[in-house]
């Protein structure tokens, strides 16, 4: 089976590793720090924390933004589920804002209308690798008080108005998934620019532990002491996975690179095949793409999704409304909220995309694609 997204593991990501394996230093140890400044430089110099998982980034966001009890979060449904339930397991009501029909990405204007005085943040949601409207979603937030957090999971290595994505949100949080731009194969990443949420976040992904004694209500036992002033988690991600994510951020220059020319060759090869949508563009970004979604029209979508993974193509759908799973609809939560999130789901395909994708590949399902639509 093709799949429609896998990683890229060269033999410097295995020595990278064996080196790790090798040493003095499993986890908490100096990998850490250097795959956390390296990711930096892809976020625009914007301090990174690492963290077990694109899931744990999310937790650890909305604990440094102060998400709790009574706050509500305005987010998109049109991602993994985990951008609403972390939220939600931080206590706060989620409120999910309608998408843009062409980009997937969360509508600035549907966000704006359900604003309250109650609203703690806003979730933007990087679809596919298309940055969000960062600018308008900025405005809002400003206006409001809001926190302007960025799901980048499918976004490293993109651009929005040439400036990299992880400057523009208060906190961006990243994904290192094998399906992803880059893999520490299960893995995170929260970039933060304020430096007290900073704080927050680096004590929440350790326990909550306070070491500093000058930060220590009752310092002056020995050199072993700590404390916890709020609970947190651990959340470490290990020097080994870190040592795998620094190698692959060190080839995320040609990972970008080959998305694109696979993304520009679908799109010429399949500009002209009836019954399909092709992914859009906004002028000024850069997407470095993780998926390539088209939609399927005239209510095909099920049949192309059955035929194509029949023959070996290992299409995907990204992603059910987050709001049709039953842990939502038990807390109150109908269909029909979000019709045009509903629509792009009803449409929505992944075809094949990663950087390991060969011409030969790709050319197999655009003939497939078009043998059943054509």
């Amino acid at each position: 089976m093709l799949p429609y997204g896998r990683q890229s593991i060269a033999d410097t990501d295995v020595q990278a590793v064996t080196e790790v394996l090798l040493g003095e230093w499993l986890t908490t140890g100096p990998m850490v720090g250097s795959f956390e400044a390296e990711l930096a430089r892809w976020t625009g110099g914007v301090p990174c924390l690492a963290v077990t998982s694109g899931t744990a980034a999310l937790h650890v966001a909305y604990a440094a933004a102060g998400v709790g009890p009574g706050d509500e979060v305005i987010t998109s449904p049109l991602t993994f589920v985990a951008t609403a339930a972390t939220a939600a397991m931080r206590g706060a009501r989620v409120v999910f804002a309608d998408v843009q029909p062409d980009t997937g990405n969360l509508d600035p204007a549907s966000a704006s209308a359900l604003v309250t005085c109650a609203t703690r943040a806003i979730t933007a949601v990087d679809y596919a690798g298309h940055p969000a409207d960062y600018d308008e979603l900025r405005a809002i937030a400003d206006r409001t008080g809001a926190v302007l957090i960025g799901d980048a999971a499918h976004s490293l290595g993109s651009r929005y108005k040439d400036r990299p994505v992880g400057e523009q949100a208060d906190l961006t949080t990243f994904s290192f998934f094998p399906t992803k731009t880059v893999t520490t194969a299960e893995g995170g990443a929260v970039a933060v620019r304020d430096h007290d949420r900073y704080v927050r976040a680096a004590r929440f992904r350790n326990h909550g532990l306070v070491r500093d004694p000058a930060e220590q209500r009752d310092p002056g036992h020995g050199g072993w002491h700590q404390e916890v002033h709020d609970f947190g988690l651990n959340y470490r991600l290990p020097d080994v996975l870190c040592a795998l994510g620094l190698s692959q951020l060190r080839r995320l220059e040609g990972f970008r690179a080959r998305r694109i020319e696979l993304v520009a060759r679908y799109d010429a090869l399949l500009g002209d095949l009836p019954g399909l949508t092709l992914p859009a563009r906004r002028p000024y970004t850069t997407p470095c793409w993780h998926l390539y979604p088209v939609r399927v029209r005239d209510g095909r979508r099920r049949e192309v999704y059955e035929r194509m993974r029949a023959e070996g193509i290992g299409v995907q759908v990204n992603y059910i409304p987050a709001y049709w799973h039953p842990v939502f609809e038990d807390l109150g939560y109908r269909r029909g909220i979000c019709p045009e999130a509903e629509s792009y789901y009803a449409e929505q395909l992944s075809l094949p995309l990663f950087p390991d994708l060969t011409d030969q590949q790709q050319d197999e399902v655009v003939d497939r694609l078009r043998a059943i639509l054509d």
